[in-house]
C-alpha cells in the first residue's frame, strides 16, 4: 500500500511545476493556478511521508523525484510545445530504468 502512497505523491508532483507555469506568465499571475501548485505541493509531501513510514527514505525520494521528472517531462512536451529529441527521451528513460530499479531492489 505504501508504494501506491509513493506513486500518488509522484502524480501530484506533476502539478506544481504545471501550476507554476501557468500560474506566472508574461500576462501577470494567475492565482488559482498558483493555489492549485500549492495544493499539489502539500498533497505530494504528505504522500511521500505516509509512504516513508515503511519505505526507505532514499529509496522513496529518489522514486518520489523520478516520477514528478518523468511526469513532468512528459506534460512538458505534450501541452507546452517542449521537444520530444531521442536525447531527452533516452535520458528520461534512464530515470524510469532507475524508478524499476529501485522498486525491485526494494524489500518491501
Amino acid at each position: 500500500m505504501h508504494w501506491w502512497y509513493l506513486v500518488l505523491a509522484g502524480i501530484f508532483e506533476w502539478g506544481w511545476p504545471v501550476g507554476l507555469k501557468l500560474g506566472w506568465t508574461e500576462n501577470g499571475v494567475h492565482g488559482g493556478w498558483l493555489f492549485f501548485a500549492a495544493i499539489c505541493m502539500a498533497v505530494s509531501g504528505v504522500l511521500l511521508l505516509t509512504a516513508q513510514k515503511v519505505i526507505p527514505m532514499g529509496t522513496a525520494y529518489a522514486v518520489w523525484t523520478g516520477i514528478g521528472a518523468v511526469g513532468t517531462f512528459v506534460l512538458g512536451m505534450a501541452f507546452f510545445g517542449e521537444p520530444a529529441t531521442f536525447a531527452r527521451f533516452f535520458f528520461v528513460g534512464l530515470i524510469v530504468v532507475g524508478i524499476v530499479g529501485l522498486k525491485l531492489a526494494s524489500a518491501h
